[in-house]
């Protein structure tokens, strides 16, 4: 008996098919949902053990089937065995293949997303922490095969990005003062002392540096420091319980560094607060750093975190740098990490074994999330795959929740910095506008002056010197940078010299610009000008231009037949994947409203043929004029007309939504100049294609809960959002926390 399918519409109809055919004792190997309905594989009782119990086809001697015609009967036998065998082997690859899909379709999803997520708890980070990182996991990343090391990537440059650090050493050490370690009880604080110490000899000397000790509790503690000291060449002091600093001031005098090393004291030692008012009590202020214990519980991590710092600002101090400790003990890195994260500490070093000055670094943010991630224990078998973790669990509350979005916008905020040259004057200009209306002119001129100093443009995207329609204003020209990105505050019109030619002298002598993108030709003088300095144009020209090519004047959409194909590249135009197709042909072209004294020039006509790239469908055509015939010149220029073609509507887009985000008193030339900035970084962000720029994207699209409508819109829209909450955010610190009773 063989393994026979069954199909019915329901199960009860399956099932009474099965019995029918095989009886109340037939076996069910599998069953499942199909478009007509249910499908059973089932046999009969007993006939798994007969068929298992005959000898396989190939386990048969050849001999075993006789060859003798007066055999045949055997021959039959024989024949019958192996059809058999040979069906009861591609029934059962049948039904190996159903089970298969079965417990393909009942298995947890596997995508990327909750693949991250199993990696982070594995890692020892929260689920929370998890959930607020893989919020924002780019789409393009969603789909990807679990053998693409892409999204690891991502995901430990996210975690980097949480981890606040010092850019150099000498941010720690160049500033003068004194610096206090603080911590629990055997976390570190003495031998961490004479590391610190013995790096700020090795750059400044000996004779600039200090120790002092308020440990007089702990046996030897005074004798172990004094070695350290002594190995050194560095004066060490003690502070007796509830002396001042001050009191050592001309034992001090000329020390560039002091260390205090303080009483190691549980957190929940009701002294913490007495010994951190003794250290800020004077008139010196104290700098203190907080050690943790890498090794240790992540409650017991939450718990010192939180009781130094309530500690701290009852004393009337903050306490926001930390130090870690004890690196080599720590089977996982994630719960220190998580606790660092989480109070938005800044993490200064890492201190990994005893050894003086050796086994201490820099914290790496990169190098310590590759290490946390890298070293994984198994889930327990109740830990829940995708659930949001209880009010009752280890950090979690509306605050924490509320913390996670300030460290997400610092995050973006700090990206785009870094990013974007000259988003720091757009964040200026912004606050600007908080200012009274007397105020913002003048605060609004020092800003450009500074800016078009400090903010190298080696290219110039000139827009028409015509209002928009339906507008009473015109859009910015917008700067490049040397890697031809748009610079984030633009150049509004009005403030630039009347006519072409004077406005192209002024980026020349002034900026440093070398190339031009124009809107179209450029007039008389401005032809003349850039002829005779050979500088670098290009111009987006009408279908209908004019031109002479072979003797005869024709408008350029009559002459693109005859164009030779030159290159093709990838693009996005206004928010969408875009395929441009270039093909060249040389012309000879007169400036715009020219005179008669002006001659013609051999130009290279440029024309693109835009495609969507999944269709097909041909999106439109362009047309620019420019001195360059070599590809390689022309393609930056060209796809910088491209790119810009989404500035005006997103400026006009980003100014209409200001206006209820903005002081109502706030200029109008301020307005627009923060609408075309944000636009301009909106279009830089979309247009990016390295891995910064898709963080940065993904982050301002997790703020709107993903992607909505076309993506240039969306990042739009974040920067809208990013740049309100930072405003928000601003005005209740300076509010401080009058009324919150």
């Amino acid at each position: 008996m063989s393994v026979i399918r069954f199909s019915g519409n329901t199960s009860r109809e399956a099932m009474r098919q099965v019995r029918a055919s095989l009886g109340d004792d037939a076996l069910i190997l599998a069953n499942r949902r199909t478009e007509q309905g249910v499908e059973i594989l089932a046999m009969a009782d007993g006939a798994m053990e007969e068929k298992t119990a005959l000898p396989a086809p190939e386990a048969l001697p050849t001999s075993s089937v006789p060859s003798d015609p007066q055999l045949g009967d055997a021959s039959a036998d024989g024949r019958a065995l192996q059809t058999m065998s040979e069906q009861l082997l591609h029934e059962m690859q049948d039904m190996r293949a159903l089970l298969a899909r079965e417990q393909a379709r009942h298995a947890p999803s596997q995508d990327c997303r909750s693949r991250l997520k199993r990696l982070l708890r594995e890692a020892g980070f929260s689920a929370l922490l998890a959930d607020e990182l893989l919020q924002a996991l780019p789409a393009e990343l969603n789909d990807c095969h679990s053998n693409d090391e892409r999204p690891l990537g991502w995901l430990q440059r996210r975690l980097a990005a949480r981890l606040p650090t010092f850019d150099r050493e000498d941010g720690f050490f160049d500033p003068p003062g004194v610096v206090s370690l603080v911590g629990p009880t055997g976390v570190g604080k003495t031998t961490t002392t004479a590391k610190l110490a013995a790096r700020f000899v090795q750059r400044h000397g000996a004779d600039r540096v200090a120790l002092i000790t308020t440990d007089s509790f702990r046996i030897g503690a005074h004798e172990q420091l004094r070695i350290y000291a002594d190995l050194l060449g560095i004066p060490m002091h003690a502070l007796a319980p509830g002396q001042p600093i001050d009191s050592l001031a001309r034992d001090l005098r000329g020390r560039r560094w002091v260390i205090i090393d303080t009483v190691g004291m549980s957190q929940r030692d009701q002294r913490i607060i007495e010994q951190i008012a003794q250290l800020q009590g004077g008139r010196v202020r104290v700098r203190m750093v907080l050690l943790l214990n890498a090794a240790s519980q992540p409650e017991t991590l939450e718990e010192v975190v939180t009781r130094y710092r309530q500690a701290a600002r009852a004393a009337g101090a903050e306490l926001d740098d930390c130090l870690l400790t004890k690196q080599d003990e720590a089977g996982r890195l994630a719960p220190a990490l998580e606790t660092i994260i989480r109070h938005g500490l800044r993490l200064s070093f890492v201190s990994h074994g005893q050894r003086v000055p050796e086994d201490l670094a820099m914290a790496d943010p990169m190098a310590l999330t590759m290490q946390s991630l890298a070293t994984r224990a198994p889930l327990p078998l109740d830990e829940p795959s995708a659930s949001r973790p209880s009010r009752g669990t280890l950090g979690y509350s509306p605050k924490g929740d509320l913390l996670g979005q300030g460290r997400r916008l610092s995050t973006v905020l700090n990206g785009l910095r870094q990013r974007l040259v000259g988003f720091n004057d757009l964040e200026s200009a912004w606050d600007i506008s908080a200012l009274p209306d007397e105020l913002q002119a003048a605060r609004l001129d020092t800003l450009l002056d500074q800016s078009a100093k400090t903010c190298q443009r080696t290219g110039m995207l000139w827009a028409s010197r015509q209002t928009l329609n339906g507008s009473d204003w015109a859009m910015p020209d917008m700067g490049l940078d040397a890697e031809g990105q748009w610079l984030v505050l633009p150049d509004l019109q009005h403030r630039q010299p009347i006519g072409q030619v004077n406005r192209l002298v002024k980026a020349d002598e002034v900026q440093g610009v070398n190339s031009h993108l124009f809107p179209s030709l450029p007039d008389n003088d401005a032809w003349r000008w850039l002829n005779s300095g050979q500088i670098s144009w290009s111009s987006q020209v009408r279908p209908g231009q004019r031109v002479i090519h072979g003797g005869v004047r024709r408008a350029l959409s009559e002459l693109a037949p005859l164009a030779t194909p030159s290159v093709q590249a990838n693009f996005r135009l206004r928010g969408q994947p875009c395929q441009v197709a270039l093909s060249q042909l040389t012309v000879t072209a007169f400036p715009a409203r020219r005179k008669k004294d002006v001659s013609g020039k051999s130009l290279e006509a440029w024309f693109a043929r835009l495609r969507d790239p999944e269709s097909g469908k041909e999106l439109g055509r362009r047309y620019w004029l420019m001195p360059f015939s070599n590809h390689e010149d022309a393609l930056p220029l060209l796809l910088g007309h491209l790119q810009a073609e989404g500035l005006v509507q997103q400026t006009r887009s980003a100014k209409e939504r200001l206006s209820p985000l903005l002081p109502a008193r706030t200029r109008p030339e301020l307005q627009l100049l923060l609408a075309a900035g944000i636009a301009a970084t909106a279009n830089h962000l979309d247009h990016g294609s390295d891995v910064v720029a898709m963080d940065l994207r993904s982050e301002l699209l997790g703020f709107l809960g993903g992607r909505r409508r076309r993506r240039d819109t969306a990042l739009l829209e974040g920067l809208l959002y990013l740049f309100s909450a930072r405003d928000a955010i601003r005005h209740v610190g300076s509010a401080g926390l009058e009324g919150m009773r």
